[in-house]
Order: structure tokens, then C-alpha cells, then sequence
């Protein structure tokens, strides 16, 4: 996929789950991305949480069909290890004038994190109209986004943090809403293909 700043919308409607991804072993990459792409969801936010993260952009980069992007960006430097590693959209919890710039400067596809009406009025300013709505059940839930839909109704988000195979149905019904981001396909320790694949099928399935 191009960089571009426009094709992050087109990112956001690819498939109705992003899954978000902290992996500490890189040699649990391949095994979890083969499983997620085959399940339906291609575009995959690995974060740069564990020291593993930008080898596992590396590596999940040769999945046929996967769109890897680098999540938890915080600040320039973040910006060009995780470009450096193939990263292909970034994902960070917040947005600083800084971080805002770089990302525009790279034309990388960006979604900088909001939970506030300031938060969104800030990211307009540099420039951005698609956002991560980052904690989304501790900012507030499905009621904090609705009432923020109302007065930024151009503004499409991708609510993150505490969302579920059950609760995500309510975030998608949001008019504002593209997708939502998710951890809940893929627990914690070594990967189940068979069962990260049916757990992505089920969350693909959310749009139908």
C-alpha cells in the first residue's frame, strides 16, 4: 500500500476490527498473522510495547496480505524506528504538534489517539479528521463518543481500549464509527492458530 495521508479511511474500512498487538516473542509473528489475515482481518497494529515490536513488523511484513502498522508511537523517534522496520500506518495513543507534523512530514497514514472534544479540535487544526478514540470504555464508552459525533460529524474514529467480541456491536452501530481496535483475538502466551483464526472470523463477521 502507498503512504498517503488518505489512505488511513481506507485502512479503517478494510475490515470492522484492528487487531492490537503486543507480542514479546518474534517468533510468535508469523503463526498470529497467518491466522488473523486467513480470519479476515489484514490489517494488523503491532505496539511498541515489547522490545520484540519492530522485528515483529519485520517479520509479519512477509504475510501474504497483511497490512502491519506500529501502534503506542509516542514521539519522533518512535516515528522513524518503526518506518525503518516497514511499518506501513501508525497508530499512537495521543497526538502532540510534534508527533502530528512528523507523521505528515513521512506521509505515513496516521491515527493519532483523542478523548476529548479539545483532543479532536487540536487534531483538526494539524490537519487530521480520523482518529483512535483511546481509552475508549474508560474515556467514557459508546455515550462519550456519541455525544462527540454530534458536533464533529465529518470526524470518523477507531474507538480502542477495553472493547470486546460482545461490546464491539455497540461502538460499530456509531455513525462516527469505522472500526474499533481489539486485543481479544489473541491472548496472551503462545499462539493458537486455529483459535486466533476463529476468533478473527467471528470479529470480521461484526460488519455483516
Amino acid at each position: 500500500m502507498s503512504h498517503g495521508t488518505t489512505d488511513i479511511d481506507a485502512l479503517m474500512r478494510m475490515a470492522p476490527v484492528i487487531p492490537v498487538l503486543a507480542i514479546g516473542d518474534v517468533a510468535h509473528a508469523l503463526p498470529i498473522a497467518n491466522a488473523l489475515v486467513a480470519g479476515g482481518l489484514p490489517v494488523l497494529e503491532v505496539t511498541l510495547r515489547t522490545p520484540a515490536a519492530l522485528d515483529v513488523i519485520l517479520a509479519m511484513r512477509q504475510v501474504p496480505g497483511a497490512i502491519v502498522g506500529a501502534g503506542t508511537v509516542l514521539n519522533k523517534d518512535q516515528l522513524d524506528d518503526a518506518l525503518d522496520a516497514g511499518a506501513e500506518f501508525v497508530v499512537s495513543p495521543g497526538l502532540t504538534r510534534k508527533l502530528g507534523k512528523a507523521a505528515r512530514k513521512a506521509g505515513v497514514p496516521f491515527l493519532p489517539g483523542v478523548a476529548s472534544a479539545g483532543d479532536i479540535m487540536r487534531g483538526l487544526d494539524l490537519g487530521f479528521d480520523r482518529f483512535k478514540f483511546f481509552p475508549a470504555e474508560a474515556a467514557g464508552g459508546v455515550g462519550a463518543l456519541k455525544a462527540l459525533t454530534g458536533p464533529f460529524g465529518d470526524v470518523r474514529f477507531c474507538p480502542t481500549g477495553g472493547i470486546t467480541q460482545a461490546t464491539a456491536p455497540a461502538w460499530l452501530a456509531l455513525s462516527g464509527v469505522l472500526c474499533v481496535g481489539g486485543s481479544w483475538m489473541v491472548p496472551a502466551g503462545p499462539p493458537d492458530p486455529a483459535a486466533i483464526e476463529a476468533a478473527a472470523r467471528a470479529a470480521k463477521a461484526l460488519c455483516a
